[in-house]
């Protein structure tokens, strides 16, 4: 689509017939000598016709010239479609616990009971899905704990990549510290908000990093924590018989309160599923993509089409 930057320049089109119109006229100069048998070399009437028509060829081509000369200085801009440009969002790091304990089958889908792990694929798998804008990235810990997927706007692969994990994919332990450790790693000098939901059912048991020194050091580097405590109140062995939750509520609230997150406890699968809903409203995604338009300057054309003219112009001139 075609337009003009300066379309207000329009307005000097007719400057010049209003300088010949209010401006009075050049006089001419009277001749200092004359001669009596000057009109012996007066042209025909045939060169004198040529001689107008070639002026108001000249006058045209004058218009044209002005015309192209002013068209040029309003900048004329071929504006292409329009491109959404990427939307500002967080970075957000999710942090999912794949110990022996996640195996735990207490979490119903549908009908049927699955274990903790396959709850959180489903249920995070849908929450990444929602996180247009963001930059999402996957740590996946037990024994220690591993980088999965670097921040990305490729919310498809992040989710594909949990989907392929295993429990026991990182050892057999749960080493929280580490987890948050390299959140921290990963994070470190981005601008913008830094948030990481870290989901696990146990407690610390492995790795070098103190889950709460480790939740001190996030708050000085600004990284917010959420942290999911996964698992039913009291998980049974084969026997049925309890064996304790083996989750320690009181390290991940900590941390979430250390961080400036939120705790939340998650005994079955709706309230993980509302857990999420409640972290997506605590950190809404980037507003509506804002629309950018390239644009391609067209005065060249006018300008060099002007000057060919106004070159031509005086050329006939002076030949004349």
């Amino acid at each position: 689509m075609l337009e003009f930057a300066w379309p207000w320049l329009f307005l000097v089109l007719p400057l010049p017939w209003l300088v010949r119109r209010l401006l009075p006229p050049v006089r001419r100069r009277e001749a200092a000598l004359r001669v009596p048998f000057l009109d012996d070399f007066r042209e025909p009437a045939g060169a004198a016709r040529s001689v107008a028509g070639g002026s108001r060829s000249a006058l045209w081509l004058g218009a044209l010239a002005w015309l192209l000369l002013v068209t040029a200085a309003a900048r004329p801009q071929w504006q292409g479609e329009a491109v959404p440009l990427p939307r500002e969002g967080r970075d957000l790091m999710l942090a999912v616990d794949l110990s022996g304990s996640m195996a735990e089958r207490d979490f119903t889908l549908g009908n049927r009971w699955v274990d903790r792990l396959t709850a959180t694929k489903v249920v995070v798998g849908d929450f990444i899905e929602r996180r247009k804008g963001d930059r999402i990235g996957l740590i996946l810990f037990g024994d220690r704990a591993y980088l999965q997927a670097p921040l990305t706007h490729d919310r498809k692969t992040v989710k594909q990549l949990l989907d392929e994990t295993f429990i026991k994919m990182a050892g057999q332990k749960t080493a929280i510290g580490d987890a948050i450790g390299l959140a921290i790693k990963r994070l470190r000098g981005k601008q913008g908000e830094k948030v990481l939901i870290l989901v696990s059912d146990g407690e610390n048991t492995a790795g070098q990093v103190d889950p709460l020194k480790a939740a001190e050091l996030a708050h000085e580097e600004g990284l917010r924590i959420y942290t999911v405590g996964i698992g039913s109140e009291t998980p049974l062995d084969p026997f049925g018989l309890s064996t304790g939750s083996g989750l320690d509520e009181r390290t991940l609230e900590a941390i979430a309160r250390i961080t400036g997150g939120r705790y939340f406890r998650a005994r079955d699968t709706d309230s993980l599923i509302r857990i999420y809903d409640a972290i997506d409203r605590l950190e809404p995604v980037a507003g509506e993509a804002r629309l950018f338009r390239p644009v391609d300057e067209r005065f060249h054309w006018p300008l060099a089409a002007s000057l060919l003219l106004a070159l031509g112009l005086l050329w006939t001139r002076r030949r004349t």
